[in-house]
């Protein structure tokens, strides 16, 4: 009988209530801490007991109600060597033995039930244990010489002459204390007419300035220093009487309770046996208080393994917080079970608001009653086996910290029980073969009902199986029984009908429920079709659509293979041109350099003729013109060639554009052939920018002087951004809808501040590299491919930390600080995969 059943048949709740009847803390706690008895003697004992306490409760006056104390802490003390038991000890352990010997007495009174005629039989065993505990009446005896029934002193002849002479000198102290307040001289010294004590001595509480005009000792000074308390020296020497007659008292108590405590030492031994077994009596009052509270029957053992329950109803039900009841008893409708010799196993089915569950729990909580000595909520005649383990598998039993399924936290339940039982055993097993699919499930049910069978365990079983309908036919020591079901109401009547399966009545439920009758109709028709063939046409199906999704993924990756093979041949075609219009533009260089030394020597060549003179007027003009005119041919030629190189350049960076377009369509999802149709307006999704984010276009942007290009605001996320007509790329409904499918992690993940502009100022490093960590999630999630990042200069710490985390991080694509009019080096911007 494993902790985990006792747990789910709530066994511990009754437990509880039965203790909260005992008189005794302590006898609580043995009934908390206990378990249900597993041998057969132990429990028919226990039960005589407890039926032989509840006919003395209903038919003998006299019982004793009064509650006993804690007596563990004494009996342990009186262990050590030259205890001495004070006061409140000694009275608890005489109230304790005085009331133990009243429960004790009451019990060895002959006693016979009224309806029982005929001569007086022999004792009942509760009068043979009470006749074997021994008595303990001297303990009381002793312990009330010393002390009166309120627990206090008795004035005995050792104290009397010590008391009176600490009584006279009482009156005399106090006398001279009110000398000093009747005086007119001393009273106005006085802060107040009332003598004090300090440390068991009367003092007075003297002004500060009449301090010296009163002799005496002073005890204490006033926290404000304007009262002394001052002992009278003429009550000096009265008050150290008192304190030596008080210390005389103290030492005769101290040496009567030594003495009382030494006349009970020798009786130690029979003191325990006799608490140990008031004790045990005490747990069995409180069962009967139980039984006797809730009007409950006690069921028999039978002499084979028939278990019969009769109007039997669980003793939790329909009980509120804190165990008020909440419906009446009636209102519980009562189970019946019966379970003959030959019969060992039991499959209930029926519909789920039947009541299955709940038969599976009170039988397994009335095992445990059974077994615990208590009556039962049943009628006459309830037969109970002794088990020698009750187990049970009952609900959900998904656990999220270990990773389980529903399933699997059965199948682990189960294996344990399976490790665990016996012929003499008990198992309850509810929805055996659920949480997994039908056909597997009935399997493995059948399989662990062959096992307990085998075993020949008692096992009783719920399930909604068709299959395991036809099982409890075919093997022996199996039979079917169900939860009735009135199809005139289409209400569960919650009593069992043994010898017939049961239905589930999904479809009437669902009906009652308020479901559309067209579905239900159509739910009917289904049923009624064959059905003989659906796990291997599902099973077919499943080959087929194992080779497809095989195909499908081929296909994806040759298609995948194709496009980077592409992708890298239109790269190196652009690398090529590139480095074409590099040389080319080397060249324009080389001709504009010409171009300007030539200038240079032209001009240098001019002024040296006008100051040499060595051509004349219209000669010099001639010469110099023509050389103007091949230098301004060559500028010609120049500009020529860097017009065709721009443009050139431009067409490089509008097919490399496109190539990064289709690439991001394609990972984003299928392209459409006729994206480039799509006309940008509100309301369109649009890929945005060169990090192709989605979004959707909100309105045209306004112009801006001197720029006539268009321009639109796209909504990304929670961020409203102005693009270029030329970097947006139109998506076609489902190209969107592909998009966001692509993208349905970032959707599903918690949503996170992104930033345009993260600012770190004032963080130390840990918490600034942590911000980072989770901007860079966010912007990632939220499709913001590039970010700026402020942490100052100042020492360089956050600035050199953060670059060098970007440096190492796999998500960044590349890092650099801002020009100087957007921070320098005291901001970092950021540009990601």
């Amino acid at each position: 009988m494993n902790e985990k059943t006792l747990k789910l048949l709530e066994f511990d709740t009754i437990k509880a209530d039965v203790a909260s009847r005992a008189l005794s803390e302590e006898a609580g706690k043995i009934i908390l801490d206990d378990l249900p008895r597993l041998d057969r003697e132990e429990v028919e004992n226990q039960k005589s007991l407890v039926a032989a306490m509840l006919d003395r409760i209903m038919f003998q006056a006299g019982e004793s109600r009064d509650s006993f104390p804690d007596m563990a802490g004494i009996l342990t003390k009186l262990e050590v060597a030259g205890t001495v038991l004070e006061i409140d000890e000694a009275y608890a352990l005489g109230i304790f033995v005085r009331r133990a010997e009243a429960l004790r007495q009451w019990l060895q009174k002959p006693f016979r039930r009224p309806d029982i005629t005929g001569p007086m039989g022999p004792p009942d065993s509760l009068a043979v244990i009470a006749a074997e505990i021994p008595s303990c009446i001297e303990i009381p005896n002793e312990v009330f010489k010393v002390l009166d029934n309120e627990g206090k002193l008795r004035d005995l002849p050792e104290f009397r002459s010590i008391r009176k002479r600490i009584q006279s000198l009482q009156k005399d102290i106090e006398n001279t204390g009110s000398r000093y307040a009747k005086s007119e001289e001393t009273r106005r010294m006085l802060q107040s007419e009332l003598p004090s004590q300090r440390d068991g001595r009367m003092v007075l509480a003297v002004k500060a300035n009449f301090r010296g005009r009163i002799r005496g000792i002073v005890h204490e000074v006033s926290s404000s220093g304007q009262t002394v308390f001052v002992e009278p020296q003429e009550v000096v020497e009265k008050n150290n009487e008192l304190l030596i007659e008080n210390r005389r008292l103290d030492a005769e108590i101290r040496r009567v309770l030594r003495e009382m405590t030494g006349r009970i030492l020798p009786t130690l031994d029979k003191i325990n046996v006799f608490y140990r077994s008031i004790l045990h009596l005490e747990t069995i009052r409180a069962r009967a208080r139980y039984c006797h509270d809730k009007k409950y029957v006690f069921a028999e053992t039978p002499s084979g393994n028939n278990l019969i329950l009769k109007k039997a109803r669980h003793p939790l039900l329909g009980r509120g917080a804190g165990g008020t009841r909440t419906v009446s008893k009636d209102a519980v409708v009562p189970l019946d079970l019966a379970m003959n010799e030959g019969i060992r196993t039991v499959i209930i089915t029926g519909p789920n608001t039947g009541g299955k569950t709940v038969a599976l729990k009170t039988l397994g909580l009335l095992a445990m009653m059974n077994q615990f000595g208590l009556a039962l909520p049943v009628e006459e005649g309830t037969l109970l086996p002794i088990f020698d383990g009750i187990y049970a598998d009952i609900g959900d039993e998904q656990s999220l910290s270990q990773s389980l399924s529903t399933f699997s936290g059965h199948m682990t339940n189960i294996a344990d029980i399976i490790s665990k039982t016996t012929e003499r055993s008990l198992v309850l097993l509810d929805e055996l073969g659920s949480g997994t699919d039908p056909e597997e499930g009935s399997a493995i049910a059948m399989a662990i009902l062959d096992h307990f069978i085998d075993v020949k365990a008692r096992l009783i079983t719920t399930t909604h199986h068709g299959i395991l309908k036809n099982y409890g036919y075919t093997r022996e020591g199996v039979e079917n029984a169900s939860m009735e079901f009135d199809s005139r109401t289409l209400s569960p009547t919650f009593r069992i009908t043994m010898g017939i399966p049961g239905e589930s009545r999904a479809l009437d439920i669902a009906a009652r429920n308020g479901f559309p009758p067209e579905i239900v109709k159509q739910a009917r028709t289904y049923l009624d079709e064959e059905r003989s063939d659906v796990s291997a046409l599902i099973a077919g199906l499943k080959d087929k659509h194992r080779e497809l999704d095989q195909a499908v993924w081929a296909g994806k990756r040759e298609e995948e293979k194709l496009l980077e093979d592409r992708r890298r041949t239109d790269l190196k075609e652009l690398q090529l041109k590139q480095k074409e219009l590099h040389l080319r533009s080397e060249g324009a260089g080389s001709l504009r350099k010409l171009l300007g030394e030539s200038r240079k020597t032209l001009e240098n060549l001019v002024r040296e003729l006008k100051e040499g003179d060595v051509f004349s007027g219209e000669v010099g003009r001639e010469k110099t013109l023509k050389v103007k005119e091949f230098l301004s041919g060559l500028e010609a030629s120049v500009l020529a060639e860097d017009a065709e190189l721009e443009r050139d350049m431009n067409l490089l960076a509008e097919e490399r554009r496109n190539l990064d377009k289709e690439t991001a369509l394609k990972r984003a999802g299928e392209i459409a052939p006729d994206s480039k149709a799509l006309t940008l307006g509100p309301g369109v999704e649009v890929l945005a920018g060169e990090s192709r984010r989605q979004g959707r276009i909100i309105r045209r942007a306004k112009k801006r002087s001197g720029d006539e290009s268009a321009a639109w605001i796209v909504e990304i996320g929670s961020l409203k951004m102005s693009f270029p007509e030329s970097e947006l790329i139109p998506l076609s409904p489902r190209e969107a809808s592909s998009k966001k499918q692509a993208s349905w992690a970032a959707d599903l993940a918690p949503k996170a501040p992104v930033f345009m502009e993260l600012n770190l100022l004032g963080m130390r490093l840990p918490e600034a590299l942590d911000a980072l960590n989770r901007q860079i999630d966010s912007a990632l999630m939220g499709g913001l491919g590039e970010f700026a990042v402020v942490h100052g200069k100042g020492d360089g710490i956050l600035s050199h930390g953060v670059q060098n985390f970007l440096k190492k991080d796999p998500r960044v694509a590349s890092y650099a600080f801002s020009r100087p009019e957007l921070g320098g080096h005291g901001r970092t911007e950021v540009i990601l995969k």
